[in-house]
């Protein structure tokens, strides 16, 4: 007849028990995985295609599409008449990345595919573009949107620093009317009786208080650039000291 355990037995065989249930859950905590790291770089993100940066520096060296070239396009092509959403004149719409894109003007990479570059620096009245009356763009609007599409044609951005210690018209002002306002407001196209294309005519803009009363969108004026985006805060408190100044050439 078998024998009932004893007591003794029975908790000597529950501690040994206890003592392996232990054991096992340091194994098994032991062998847990680390997790996968799914992190993205924030540096490959930066510049993604869409619209721009996440506070990228700008390299001189290099053309960014929100910065330097789609002013160009609004100012001088997307206007009445021409490409702008309403004429979209043989279809091509160039107000924005994707118009300008999507006409298939643009090869990326290669400057000399396409026919952006081929209009744009045409010596035949007839074919160049802008077309007259407009003035053509200069050596160096050309050279950006060439770097710009020999880059890669990204819809990229960058954030310049704001440095507002040394304003003059030669340096900061012209430049800048020359991107965002000259197309339209020149010595052949002056929209509405405006013209910016020199010293003489913009400073009648900026004593008078139409030139930042239009960059500013304030209510009763006509918000400029037409058809693009608002000037940055910076761009506006550049043209706000030299007004202030007097509007010199300087």
């Amino acid at each position: 007849m078998k024998k009932s355990k004893t007591i003794s037995e029975i908790l000597d065989f529950s501690v040994v028990a206890f003592f392996v249930f232990i054991l096992m859950m340091m194994l098994l905590w032991g062998c847990k995985h680390e997790p996968i790291n799914l992190v993205i770089n924030p540096e490959n993100t930066a510049a993604n295609g869409n619209g721009g940066s996440s506070g990228i520096p700008c390299n001189p060296d290099s053309a960014y599409f929100q910065n330097d070239v789609l002013p160009l396009f609004v100012s001088n092509c997307a206007k009445s008449g021409c490409h702008d959403a309403i004429t979209h004149e043989e279809g091509f719409t160039f107000n924005s990345f994707s118009g300008i894109m999507n006409s298939g003007e643009i090869q990326a990479g290669d400057p000399s595919e396409g026919d952006i570059m081929e209009v744009i620096t045409e010596s035949d009245p007839d074919k160049r573009m802008p077309p007259p009356p407009n003035d053509p763009l200069t050596a160096a609007q050309i050279n950006m949107i060439s770097n710009w599409i020999s880059e890669g044609a990204q819809n990229n951005a960058c954030a310049g620093d704001c440095d507002t210690t040394n304003v003059t018209y030669s340096g900061t002002v012209l430049p800048l009317l020359q991107s965002r306002c000259i197309g339209c407001h020149n010595n052949n196209t002056t929209s509405g009786n405006v013209n910016l294309s020199t010293h003489a005519g913009a400073q009648v803009q900026a004593l008078n208080g139409r030139l930042l009363a239009v960059v500013n969108h304030e209510a009763g004026y006509s918000p400029m650039p037409k058809g693009g985006s608002k000037l940055s805060s910076c761009e506006i408190k550049e043209l706000k000291i030299w007004v202030e100044d007097g509007a010199p050439n300087n």
